[in-house]
């Protein structure tokens, strides 16, 4: 099984296309929103995670390219600043993935950065800002 974290850039004449369900149905793959502002009639981003065969995600690939979206690999991560942080367990409400929880009995937050699915919900919801966003590369998958 061959899995990606993707950003796409949905082009407004695209909008309104049920595009990432053909992924599924024709392409044989599976994905996971974690992220998506698409609104009629004006350009969308989403942010997924692609599995399938690596022949079924590049054919994938190719649909969605065929059909004018933009295809980035995901190019941030997710930072906790442990100065910053002050432990209020905010963040953990909003994390889809698990990656944030309290440790009992300390009442510590922790951060784990193998489970983090980049989504970003943390990021507004620490009050003490300690959930910072970090560029790692901006690649345009091929």
């Amino acid at each position: 099984m061959y899995s990606r974290m993707l950003k796409l850039s949905f082009p407004r004449s695209e909008v309104e296309k049920p595009i990432v369900c053909f992924l599924a149905s024709e392409f044989n793959l599976t994905f996971n929103i974690l992220k998506a502002t698409i609104l009629p009639r004006k350009e969308g981003i989403m942010v997924m995670e692609l599995s399938g065969s690596r022949k079924d995600y590049s054919k994938g690939i190719r649909y969605l390219k065929d059909q004018g979206v933009l295809v980035h690999a995901a190019d941030q991560d997710i930072k906790r600043n442990t100065e910053k942080c002050t432990h209020c367990g905010a963040c953990t409400a909003v994390c889809p993935t698990g990656a944030l929880s309290v440790k009992r009995p300390e009442m510590s937050v922790e951060f784990k950065q193998k489970k983090c699915s980049v989504c970003g919900l943390c990021v507004p919801a620490c009050p003490p800002r300690a959930m910072e966003v970090r560029t790692t590369g901006n690649a345009i998958l091929t």
